[in-house]
């Protein structure tokens, strides 16, 4: 069964920082490309981030450029979200998903999701 776990997720002040891991099992993740998204209360979910299959290929909304980091360490089959200069505005559920190849900007594409991890960015 393809699954895809996200963890990290904390309550941080404004102007931390904090790395996001996406832990996939039941598939190989170096096939795959791991999209981010988020949902704030109210709001549609939003792309943040993905990295196409081979790595070469990173994606990042407007929002979270110079500021969110994208990576994947293939040994431990896990995607990671670098943020750093967190903003109260990136609070939101966070959630990672997964799909063939390459990246998408529409969540409509992937096709495996985690439950996602929640992210407070306040003071």
């Amino acid at each position: 069964q393809l699954q895809v776990v996200e963890s990290g997720g904390d309550l941080v002040q404004p102007g931390g920082s904090l790395k996001l891991s996406c832990a996939a099992s039941g598939f190989t993740l170096a096939y795959y490309a791991i999209g981010w998204f988020r949902q704030a209360p109210g709001k549609e979910r939003e792309g943040v981030s993905c990295m196409g299959s081979s790595g070469g290929t990173t994606n990042y909304a407007d929002a979270v450029k110079g500021r969110f980091t994208i990576s994947r360490d293939n040994a431990k089959n896990t995607v990671y979200l670098q943020m750093n200069s967190l903003k109260p505005e990136d609070t939101a559920v966070y959630y990672c998903a997964a799909k063939a190849i390459s990246c998408s900007a529409y969540a409509r594409n992937y096709n495996t999701w985690g439950q996602g991890t929640q992210v407070t960015v306040s003071s």
